[in-house]
């Protein structure tokens, strides 16, 4: 809902343009606009997993439509399965790898902005979602392309290695909350099951966390509560914020890893509702503008 006014949101697929060929998209109209901003969406699931069928990609595109913001979510190309417990092979990995799901990202935003019917240009993700959003806009920065003019970013692994769990975060995830939760290794086989090769670990363009961030567009930090990938979340806003960036870091309540998967939690609705009022008050129109 927008104010007092009942949504309809039309919701239709297509494909956008990209260098590795046609990317699915899925675009979430609704018919009573509450700001400037177009968000284009990008679900997590390890890299290697999930879809525009994912709640974490159709569940919050209904939601930020039905608080008023289009949304353009992007089905980007995942790399193979990989398993929690052995090792990726050593050596590089064959198959989808980085740098091509950032290319479909980069190559959806740099369509969106073509199209010319957007005037400003949220670029949001969850997990490794939140991890290419952010990677996206450091490479059309780098590039010297019309980038994003702000990012959303909820519970976001960006570091190529888990940052160490912080006494703060220690006391969240204790105890059964402890049972499920990201560990070292977890992170580690993740990310170089994404990379592909070794030297792609340090690559900025794949995992930002720990490099130059100056420039990058006004951001808000969404973490989940009783997250270890916390780490990563706090790391990378305090990162953002050294940088000169302008950001906001929100922790919703008893949340944990994936909160936005979840329709009709507490969790999800609180994370909508500090996605929307963040969307609906900050100035979304670039400083190009």
């Amino acid at each position: 809902m927008t104010d007092a006014t009942v949504q309809t949101i039309r919701v239709g697929d297509e494909h956008l343009d990209g260098r590795h060929g046609p990317v699915p998209v899925r675009r979430y109209r609704p018919s009573s606009l509450r700001g400037a901003a177009t968000v284009v969406w990008l679900h997590g699931g390890a890299f290697s997993h999930g879809g525009l069928d994912q709640n974490e990609s159709h569940a919050v595109g209904i939601a930020l439509a039905g608080a008023g913001f289009p949304v353009v979510a992007v089905d980007y190309r995942r790399v193979p399965a990989w398993s929690w417990w052995r090792k990726p092979e050593p050596g590089v990995l064959d198959g989808v790898r980085y740098p091509v799901p950032l290319d479909d990202v980069v190559d959806a935003v740099s369509s969106v902005h073509t199209e010319g019917t957007a005037p400003a240009i949220v670029l949001g993700g969850a997990s490794a979602g939140a991890c290419l959003a952010a990677a996206a806009a450091l490479r059309l920065r780098a590039e010297g392309s019309l980038g994003p003019d702000r990012l959303l970013l909820a519970y976001g692994t960006f570091h190529a290695e888990l940052p160490p769990i912080t006494p703060d975060i220690a006391v969240r995830i204790r105890g059964r909350h402890g049972l499920v939760q990201f560990r070292p290794s977890t992170v580690e086989r993740m990310n170089r099951n994404y990379a592909g090769r070794i030297d792609a670990m340090d690559d900025p363009f794949a995992f930002p966390g720990g490099h130059d961030l100056a420039g990058l567009p006004p951001t808000l930090c969404l973490d989940a509560d009783r997250d270890s990938l916390r780490a990563s979340g706090q790391r990378f806003a305090a990162e953002l914020r050294s940088a000169g960036v302008a950001v906001e870091h929100q922790l919703v309540p008893e949340s944990t890893h994936g909160f936005l998967d979840r329709p009709g939690t507490p969790g999800f609705n609180d994370g909508i509702a500090r996605a929307a009022a963040w969307l609906a008050r900050t100035d979304t129109r670039s400083e190009r503008d």
